[in-house]
């Protein structure tokens, strides 16, 4: 059964919002743009939101687990 307009908008929004507040994120700690340019909203068939955060390097998401406070080691 197709999704509703509705229900897709609702999802796109909800994957729009948290994309752009994860985007602002990464810049806020002073990562260049193309480590979070891959960021991407996305809605699935059923109208759930997701985004997809991409490949990134190691040491950009080491910066990041330090940020959110988790225990990181250095990479070699």
């Amino acid at each position: 059964m197709p999704m509703d307009m509705q229900t897709y908008r609702d999802g796109r929004k909800a994957a729009d919002d948290a994309a752009n507040a994860i985007r602002a994120a990464l810049a806020g700690l002073g990562l260049p743009e193309r480590v979070w340019a891959n960021v991407r909203p996305m809605v699935t068939h059923s109208g759930k939101p997701y985004v997809h955060l991409g490949m990134m390097r190691a040491d950009a998401v080491a910066k990041i687990a330090e940020a959110v406070g988790a225990e990181t080691k250095p990479v070699e």
